[in-house]
């Protein structure tokens, strides 16, 4: 194991501990004395930790993502300086280690708010003005994040493709790194061989894969496990060249955005580009901010502990079926961004794509195959023991979250249904 996988670990349950050990990490990899060292207890900090410390170069702010066996995977982490060329806003940190398993970033410590806390205080307290201000963010951000995925569209090989460390946050969470044994990772650790709890019931994972999923009334095409044997076939590293390659973070959810505020307009900057790269290829690179900045939200997710007694949540098995019914939804704010990052990225993208014969034709099918890992491979979706941090609840949740973003109904039309036919060039 890491040495920050071990921190992370240890983190959990002695954090005094953890903070001496980490303050002697960074004092050995940057020559610094690192002073009154506090990991933040942070609800978005589901493969990664951070905090702040003081030392010679002042106050600062600390961040490292920690990946299962990232010591035999390829690529490199932490490549700001290709962000930064690119022409997109990136806090450029003042210390970095880019070190097997001791991947660490340093920054300068900020006043700004992480905009996935401006955005979930306004989940939770509705504000107009704000909610217009920080939409005009995204609607800017966007604009620039389509400027330079234009600029920088070029055709990659299989190679290439295979090369970027994007992978880690997909293909590479469903196989063995380094035998490229399937099924394996997070999706073996988590679901196969495991009993779910969910809302009045309990099932094993290979009832509940198989299952036809119907939610709210509605049929999808899909099981679990049919769309994570697809997952695993087309989006493999060599098999996404052909949409070409881009400059992107890759990893722009909003706990890695900064919200600066301005005297009439507000700015967003990314940081934390663990898997920024040159060839990203280009129908993958935004999907993790699409998903976690609004999919995600409100709650279930990050705050799941909130979601009993929120939202009427109900499961049940009939014959071959899995019967998911509840009341939740993103709320008014989350959808209202699902239509900027629809209008300001996804459409214009799509159809430059087209426009340079590097559009698939099963193009939706790789974009809703990426959306379907977010939720299932990011934590553990299972409740109870030795589950994550869920619950009957916000299991049910994530597991529709999960089908209505990887499978089309079977007939009528869902959220993402609409999502999907406005966007489509």
């Amino acid at each position: 194991m890491s040495r920050t996988a071990e921190i992370r670990a240890l983190a959990a349950r002695d954090p005094v501990q953890a903070e001496a050990r980490l303050a002697a990490l960074l004092g050995e990899l940057f020559g610094i004395t690192a002073r009154d060292l506090r990991i933040n207890h942070d609800q978005y900090s589901l493969n990664s930790l951070n905090g702040f410390f003081t030392c010679e170069r002042g106050a600062c702010f600390f961040k490292f993502h920690q990946e299962e066996g990232e010591e035999q995977m390829r690529g490199e982490y932490y490549r700001a300086d290709i962000l930064a060329r690119a022409g997109l806003p990136v806090d450029q940190p003042i210390l970095t280690s880019t070190l097997p398993g001791e991947q660490i970033l340093v920054y300068r410590r900020r006043q700004d708010p992480r905009f996935s806390d401006v955005l979930r205080a306004l989940d939770l307290a509705p504000d107009a003005q704000a909610e217009a201000r920080a939409l005009a963010a995204e609607r800017d951000l966007n604009a620039r994040l389509l400027e330079v995925a234009k600029a920088s569209l070029h055709p990659i090989t299989p190679a290439e493709a295979r090369a970027e460390p994007i992978h880690r946050l997909f293909h590479e969470r469903l196989i063995d790194p380094a035998t490229g044994r399937y099924p394996a990772g997070r999706l073996a650790s988590f679901y196969i061989g495991k009993d779910f709890d969910l809302p009045g019931m309990t099932a094993p994972w290979e009832q509940i894969s198989r299952a036809r999923p119907v939610i709210n009334g509605v049929a999808y095409r899909h099981s679990l496990a049919e769309l994570f044997d697809a997952a695993h076939d087309r989006l493999a590293p060599e098999n996404l060249a052909d949409a070409g390659g881009i400059v992107a973070h890759g990893d722009a959810h909003n706990a890695n955005v900064w919200y600066e505020r301005g005297a009439a307009r507000d700015r967003l900057a990314f940081f934390d580009p663990a898997f920024a790269g040159e060839n990203v290829p280009s129908l993958l690179a935004e999907v993790k901010s699409t998903f976690h900045n609004i999919l995600a939200h409100p709650l279930w997710l990050y705050d799941s502990e909130m979601v009993p007694g929120r939202w009427q949540v109900s499961a049940r098995l009939t014959g071959d079926a899995l019967h998911i019914d509840t009341d939740w939804a993103p709320g008014p704010l989350r959808e209202a961004l699902l239509a900027v990052k629809a209008e300001t990225f996804w459409k214009p993208w799509l159809a430059h794509l087209a426009e340079r014969g590097l559009l698939p034709a099963d193009w939706e099918r790789v974009v809703r195959l990426a959306l379907f890992l977010c939720p299932t491979l990011v934590m553990n979706l299972r409740a109870g023991e030795g589950g994550g941090r869920h619950n009957p609840a916000s299991s049910v949740i994530g597991l529709a979250q999960a089908v209505v973003c990887g499978s089309a109904p079977l007939t009528g039309e869902d959220r993402m249904s609409r999502f999907f036919d406005a966007i489509r060039p």
